[in-house]
């Protein structure tokens, strides 16, 4: 009698997005090999061994635990699919940029490992979270301006998840035109004044990889005329909670938007 399938067993993460969502589906096991950057869930840090940055891998390692799938995300790690595919290695590089297609993503994964059912809970408690903050706002006499910045020098603003989320937040993306660029090259904001004439009342930093400097950014040229610099509206949303394309996004980074946007409304709303 042969055994049913139950699922890929051996599975390297080569970003954190993935490597969080199996450990939500109680999958991890099924890890064997994760990415240097990876925070969330912390225990994945110490327990799986670090194979990859994003845009380069330690090919050898990552044969060396014989994977029977990997992870990746975009077509910046189409190199370190390229050369994984080559050694016979099976790869699935999903390319999710909307609200949509992480969610279809996540199921396509849950599906992947047999762990349809918690991931049906898990997605429909997401799906809860997003539809009770849209519903939230609407009640909201006004909507505040936001500029989120991904990156510093140059000036990058708000990719496509990030822009849907914010918008679920409450606030409406100053910068919305460039949103569904998927490479950060064409949502760069080549002149800052940009930003100046645009007003935005609150905005959001979250530079990949590195600290958000408030106080830097208040002292842009010219920015100090900004609404949102005048009232000190500055705030930091950690990237692996909203750069990651994956559950931290639609749970702890879409809260932590709007907490800082309620909170904007509601000392404005008699101004």
């Amino acid at each position: 009698m042969s055994q049913v399938p139950r699922g890929l067993r051996r599975i390297v993460c080569l970003t954190e997005e993935t490597t969080e969502w199996l450990y939500a589906l109680g999958q991890q096991d099924r890890i064997v090999g994760v990415s240097g950057y990876t925070v969330r869930p912390p225990e994945a840090r110490h327990e799986k061994p670090r194979v990859s940055a994003f845009l380069s891998a330690k090919i050898d390692r990552i044969l060396e635990l014989k994977p029977d799938c990997v992870f990746g995300f975009s077509d910046l790690q189409a190199d370190i699919a390229s050369a994984l595919i080559r050694q016979g290695v099976q790869v699935f590089v999903f390319n999710q940029r909307s609200i949509a297609e992480i969610m279809d993503m996540l199921w396509q994964v849950a599906v992947l490992v047999d762990a349809r059912q918690r991931g049906e809970t898990l997605l429909a408690q997401y799906q809860t979270t997003m539809d009770h903050i849209a519903e939230s706002v609407t009640a909201w006499p006004l909507k505040p301006r936001v500029y989120f910045e991904e990156w510093d020098e140059p000036c990058i603003s708000a990719i496509q998840w990030v822009s849907e989320l914010l918008e679920l937040a409450g606030g409406v993306n100053c910068f919305d035109e460039l949103a569904r660029e998927s490479l950060g090259k064409n949502r760069i904001i080549a002149d800052p004044s940009e930003v100046v004439k645009r007003n935005p009342q609150v905005i959001f930093g979250s530079w990949c990889g590195k600290k958000f400097r408030a106080e830097t950014v208040a002292q842009r040229p010219g920015w100090g005329s900004i609404d949102a610099v005048r009232d000190r509206e500055l705030h930091e949303i950690k990237s692996p909670v909203i750069l990651q394309p994956g559950p931290a996004a639609l749970t702890e980074g879409l809260v932590q938007m709007h907490q800082h946007l309620a909170r904007w409304v509601d000392t404005h709303q008699h101004d």
